[in-house]
């Protein structure tokens, strides 16, 4: 397990364009440490001399202590808005870089974690860490700072009797490291049991409308409860193991304490003394109590804030970006060639494809038809490098994709799928996603969408936001915006992945006409279970169990009396 020196040190990068803040603080907190042996060094003279009439004037006391009070308070303001505003910046830059790594990571990292599971760690686990340490952090160092200062004050008042003071340090260290230890795992276990917890809430927000459906909100509600008290569980552990610090420390302190007295007291009879003196002394050793307690209590949140923010930092660190080539050849022509690709998403599983080689023609219309996990959206998926073959090799151009640039890869694909995803945004934005695009050529799109008027009549026309994931639209109109942004993106290589699946007959027509007018020129690899949608495709690919069965045109395939046609003659019987 790290140091904490080292698991701070993983903080340093995100740290360091504030580090003027983390100086500032330092310097308020010395200058506030510094005041504290003040108090008790007041005590003699004012014992020893103020009480007698003349020797200490009346005015010095009352100045010396506001004026001591107010560098305190001053100095307390100046570290910690410098510590907080270094942190709420190195929070920005952490979360920048957790996004940026989100949207740049390896697709199998959606596949390892789920997003209520980012979500939280992106959102809230970095703040809420970040808060904690922010309040530790100072409280760490301010009462560091104390506790040297008034061990100083102690050694130069009396240092036999210090080292009894300072027989507590080890014992207390010992504990904190010990308790350090079982907190970092306690937390780490209620992170994950927060995880499954977010995510249950997650599936069940997702999936209203079957848990009310097959009347299963009883069901989902015990879930909730067992991990909820799973997770209950493990914070008492949690405030158990943080909370034992505080007596065990307020015990070792009232052992030396005691010592200390009777030891101070026998000396002030064998050696003399004054009672200022002998006050001062216990007057700093009683203030060392508070500075000792208070980092006895540290422990427990700065585990809980480096846990937390080191979750955001281990995203960082173990989700590597996607890996492309250079090759950046402008504008594909659109000829797609596969050889030999099979795919297999776990060992235990049989193949979702198996040995599929195809060669599309650039400008060719391609259909892939087949029962359902027959393996035509995996197929597709591979061409924009949504996933990975474990085996075989996928070419564009005659170049393979791996050699391709990442983002030079995608500008030659448009998809448009059967599960429409959009953004909280206005209607312009979802078309003209990620591009800067002249409004008239989203207005091209949208009416060739048949969206036009629709979106023309809204209250803002096409700044009009569409709520979460379109909310605001209809199944048909989600879809036909889907289509829009494709049509908008004017890519080589079109993939539609049932696209007219949400629309009714006459919307389906006037969007299959515009589809149509779109696909000339382009490589289309066209999914469809409506097999009356794809009978003018250029040729027809029949798949079954991850195979490629068949293909040639729509009557060809009819004629041969294979899969195809018995899907078909299935399908117009119904």
């Amino acid at each position: 397990m790290p140091t904490l020196l080292q698991r701070f040190a993983r903080l340093w990068p995100y740290l360091r364009p504030g580090r003027m803040g983390l100086v500032a603080a330092g310097l308020a907190a010395l200058v506030g440490a510094a005041t504290e042996p003040m108090i008790p060094a007041l005590m003699q003279p004012l014992l020893d001399q103020g009480f007698n009439a003349g020797k200490l004037p009346l005015w010095l006391v009352p100045l010396v202590i506001i004026g001591l009070f107010t560098v305190r308070g001053a100095a307390g303001f100046v570290a910690q808005y410098a510590l907080a505003w270094t942190a709420n910046r190195a929070v920005l830059n952490l979360r920048r870089a957790m996004f940026d790594r989100v949207l740049t990571a390896q697709p199998a990292l959606f596949g390892a974690q789920s997003s209520s599971s980012l979500t939280n760690t992106l959102v809230y686990e970095v703040q809420t860490g970040t808060t904690l340490l922010v309040s530790t952090v100072l409280t760490l160092v301010r009462d560091s700072l104390t506790l040297v200062a008034l061990l100083a004050y102690l050694m130069w008042l009396n240092w036999q009797l210090t080292l009894f003071v300072a027989l507590l340090f080890p014992p207390v260290a010992w504990m904190m490291r010990l308790l350090g230890r079982r907190l970092h795992k306690l937390t780490v276990q209620g992170q994950a049991a927060t995880d499954e917890l977010a995510y249950i809430v997650e599936e069940n927000v997702l999936a209203w409308r079957s848990v009310r459906l097959h009347d299963a909100a009883g069901q989902q509600s015990r879930r909730f409860f067992k991990q909820g008290d799973a997770l209950r569980r493990l914070m008492i552990k949690s405030v158990a193991a943080g909370a034992i610090m505080t007596p065990f420390t307020q015990v070792i302190a009232a052992c030396a304490l005691s010592a200390v007295i009777v030891v101070a007291l026998w000396q002030s009879g064998g050696q003399g003394g004054t009672v200022g003196g002998f006050v001062a002394f216990i007057t700093a050793m009683l203030m060392l109590v508070a500075p000792i307690k208070h980092l006895s209590d540290v422990m427990a949140p700065i585990t809980r804030g480096l846990a937390a923010v080191e979750r955001g930092l281990d995203l960082i660190e173990n989700s590597p970006v996607e890996v492309g080539g250079t090759h950046d050849g402008g504008r594909a022509r659109g000829e797609i060639e596969l050889r030999g690709v099979s795919l297999q998403y776990r060992e235990d599983a049989a193949p979702a494809l198996h040995e599929v080689s195809l060669r599309v023609k650039a400008g060719e219309t391609v259909a892939l038809v087949g029962p359902s996990g027959a393996g035509k959206s995996t197929l597709v998926n591979l061409l924009p490098r949504f996933i990975e073959p474990s085996a075989g090799m996928l070419l564009l151009d005659g170049v393979p994709l791996r050699d391709w640039h990442v983002a030079a890869l995608r500008r030659q694909f448009a998809l448009v799928s059967q599960d429409v995803i959009l953004f909280n945004d206005s209607v312009a934005a979802n078309v003209a996603l990620g591009e800067d695009i002249p409004r008239e050529r989203v207005r091209d799109a949208l009416k060739a969408a048949h969206l036009l008027d629709f979106a023309d009549a809204l209250p803002q026309g096409l700044d009009t936001p569409i709520g979460h994931n379109g909310s605001q639209l209809s199944g048909g109109q989600r879809q036909r915006l889907a289509i829009a942004r494709a049509l908008c993106k004017d890519a080589p290589v079109l993939i539609l992945d049932e696209a007219t699946s949400a629309l009714d007959s006459e919307s389906e027509r006037a969007v299959q006409d515009a589809l149509d007018t779109l696909m000339k020129g382009r490589t289309t690899l066209v999914i469809a279970h409506r097999l009356s949608t794809i009978e003018h495709a250029d040729r027809v690919v029949a798949m079954d169990g991850g195979r490629l069965i068949e293909q040639g045109s729509h009557a060809e395939l009819l004629a041969a009396g294979g899969l195809y046609a018995r899907l078909h003659s299935m399908q117009f019987r119904t």
